[in-house]
């Protein structure tokens, strides 16, 4: 099962000509030999001993048996005895084939798979190497030699390697051993929180892996990073053991070989090169359009690290709905419904669901400082060990270094390298923020070279991610202003939209949302890009407008802004209409904001277009604003909202298929819709010219020039 397990793990990074290899069809005898002394010969010929650093003996050894199966096949296919064989003969080269199959799966492995990597695996490796040996000496017993007619030179070949093949044992090779063994004291020595002397890593990496420069360092952890990504729990070592031997050739990398800009991502000039699609270059920023919606808290609309039960039945992350009730409110942020109690009581299963979904697609996911007791026992199984931790805690101090004191390319470079480091876990965030990278990465953000400040505002995003970080980058003095400065002026595209994430990262605190929508410029560039930006830059300016639309005091200034204007336009946009609509329901609270978006020509429109054809949630936020239009803009408003054409129709589906926030919302507003239909009768007036089907069968004349209608009346379920 072992066996199968690593040739299945094998097989996967096997290179498009491997297709070759599958089982053998019903060939016939002849082309059956000349198939395997193709395949024999192109093995032979493709490793020679420079081929292989390590398992070079065992590898050596399987060659040499090739070479003897390829003096074989090709006597009899020079022969007329391929034509003659006896069907047990036959049957054995089938074997040899798929054996041969095996072979070139492991040899390619050996010569194309990083140092670390098969230094780590030398047991298992040769292991699968002696497990070849035993079933090729297992082919030569049952192989019918005495039946083929060959000549006296080969038969005593094939039966020389018979005898070698059942003596042959496990190999290991000692320097190979010697060298795994110091690999794991090095884990050891930053497991006891001690940094291994730099001589004893140079003369390990450099002179004896003849790992030599920072590209190669690289490519040994993009190559043990895909390990991580990749491991099934079937083969040593664990995931835990490889996270800290990526660490220490991470440190090793900046210890050894310095800072180079030309590597990798940086170019000489600073343009940016299209980083190789690795494991690692995926940014924490693109999970705010990728995480499913049931994940995302309603209020912050970022993924609940510790999701919790309300009395309504409505799921909040917990730091969310308690800064919500701590402020005051008795309702619930959703329905409106008030709170029987503020009991917060934990959804394990979402939390279960959460996690998983994270595991399978290479999310982070942190979770709370403190929760329930079943959280310290995830919290425990879900940490790095302590060898990673120090290692990574060594690294990040000479990349603060870096930026303290280097030039200009290194400081561009330990951006870069902070910025990836940051991406994954609380603990990576929390010891390089106390590290002091913050001021550092706050004088990069006005860099005249674009990648220095791309990286810095992407590790400044990274960052702020970790809770107690967020007041580390909003107390740094000046550090708003330049985030802003990066929103407004950013050199690259990708710079503005990480400046905007960051910005609804910060805001997720709410003290922090007044100071950033006073903060000159801000707003005004958030509504820019939500009016100009790539789908992603839209993405993170319209979730950061809805952050500070959440603030009561930041109405006025986002209307002065033009936020509303560009929210009204984002509402034809599906990627960011829900996000959209849900702000303007926030705005519209308020009369002033009313007033605002009632003045907006395609306001009303654009709302009842996504009750029309937009998701569940953005229909559900729709009626909300609209809702909200009718409460606080007075006659007009509400006149102008039961004018629009297909309200009664649509009002009357989402009773029936909304989300149950929608069908409340749906309820009130068409009870807004007969309160005014009654006030038109009982008055003599026009009326609003839309009702809902029923049985009523007046005729009577619509405010819309020559429209007539039948005013009805519905039945309001109460829920």
């Amino acid at each position: 099962m072992a066996t199968a397990a690593i040739f299945s793990s094998l097989r996967r990074r096997r290179s498009p000509s491997m297709d070759a290899f599958l089982a053998p069809v019903d060939l016939s005898d002849v082309a059956l030999v000349q198939t395997l002394a193709s395949v024999s010969d192109g093995l032979v010929s493709n490793f020679s001993p420079k081929s292989f650093f390590f398992q070079r003996k065992n590898s050596r050894s399987l060659i040499r048996k090739i070479q003897v199966f390829l003096l074989l096949l090709d006597y009899l296919k020079d022969s007329s005895s391929a034509s003659t064989m006896p069907s047990t003969a036959v049957l054995c080269f089938k074997e040899l084939y798929l054996l041969l199959y095996r072979s070139k799966i492991l040899l390619d492995h050996c010569a194309q798979s990083s140092k670390l990597w098969l230094l780590l695996q030398t047991h298992s490796i040769s292991g699968h190497f002696h497990d070849l040996n035993q079933e090729i000496s297992t082919l030569l017993d049952v192989f019918p030699l005495k039946d083929l007619k060959l000549s006296e030179d080969i038969r005593e070949q094939v039966e020389l390697m018979k005898r070698q093949a059942r003596r042959a044992k496990l190999f290991i090779d000692k320097n190979d051993e010697l060298l795994r063994i110091q690999f794991f004291a090095f884990l050891d020595e930053f497991q006891n929180g001690k940094v291994p002397n730099s001589e004893e890593l140079r003369s390990f990496f450099v002179d004896r892996l003849r790992i030599k420069d920072a590209k190669s360092c690289r490519v040994e952890i993009e190559f043990l990073e895909e390990q991580i990504v990749n491991h099934e729990g079937d083969v040593e070592p664990t995931v835990s053991v490889l996270n800290g031997f990526v660490a220490i050739t991470r440190f090793c990398r900046f210890l050894l070989f310095g800072f180079e800009e030309d590597e990798m991502g940086l170019g000489i000039a600073g343009t940016v090169k299209r980083p190789r699609k690795g494991l690692i270059m995926q940014e924490i920023a693109e999970t705010f359009t990728k995480v499913p919606k049931d994940f995302c808290c309603p209020i912050s609309l970022d993924m609940m690290r510790d999701p919790v039960i309300i009395s309504t039945g409505q799921t909040y992350d917990r730091c969310s709905i308690a800064r919500w009730m701590e402020e005051g409110h008795c309702n619930c942020p959703k329905t409106g419904q008030m709170l029987v109690h503020n009991r917060l009581v934990p959804n394990r299963a979402l939390r279960n669901l959460i996690m998983q979904w994270c595991t399978a697609h290479g999310v982070p996911y942190d979770l709370p400082e403190s929760t329930d007791g079943s959280g310290e026992n995830f919290a425990a199984a879900a940490s790095p060990t302590r060898a990673a931790l120090e290692a990574t805690r060594a690294t990040a101090a000479l990349l603060i270094q870096q930026l303290a004191n280097g030039l200009q390319g290194a400081k561009t470079v330990a951006a870069r390298e902070i910025r990836l480091l940051a991406k994954t876990g609380k603990e990576n965030r929390a010891f390089i923020a106390e590290a002091g990278a913050v001021p550092h990465l706050r004088k990069l953000l006005s860099s005249p070279n674009p990648v220095a400040q791309e990286n810095s505002v992407t590790a400044m995003l990274n960052l702020s991610i970790y809770e107690k970080n967020k007041s580390r980058i909003m107390d740094e003095e000046g550090c708003l202003e330049s985030i802003v400065e990066v929103l407004r002026f950013g050199h690259t595209t990708e710079a503005r939209e990480n400046a905007a994430a960051t910005l609804f990262s910060l805001s997720a605190v709410h003290e922090y949302k007044k100071r950033i929508a006073d903060e000159e410029g801000a707003v005004e560039a958030l509504a820019g890009l939500l009016r100009e930006g790539t789908p992603r830059g839209k993405k993170d300016a319209v979730t950061a407008l809805f952050n500070l639309s959440t603030h009561t005091e930041n109405c006025l200034r986002m209307i002065e802004a033009g936020a509303v204007a560009a929210l009204i336009g984002a509402l034809g946009n599906e990627g960011v209409a829900e996000e959209a609509a849900g702000a303007l329901a926030l705005i519209v609270r308020q009369p002033f904001g009313a007033e605002a978006v009632g003045k907006e020509e395609m306001a009303v429109a654009g709302l009842i277009a996504m009750m029309r054809c937009g998701t569940p949630r953005g229909k559900e936020n729709a009626v909300a604003a609209l809702l909200e239009l009718c409460r606080s803009g007075g006659t007009a408003a509400t006149e102008r909202v039961l004018k629009a054409p297909m309200l009664a129709g649509l009002l009357q589906t989402l009773l029936f298929t909304g989300t149950k926030r929608a069908r409340r919302k749906a309820a009130s507003l068409a009870r807004v819709f007969q309160r005014c239909e009654n006030r038109s009768l009982h008055f003599g007036g026009l009326g609003v010219g839309y009702a809902f089907a029923g049985n009523s069968t007046t005729n009577r004349d619509s405010s819309f020039a020559g429209d007539v209608s039948v005013p009805v009346s519905i039945s309001v379920p109460v829920l």
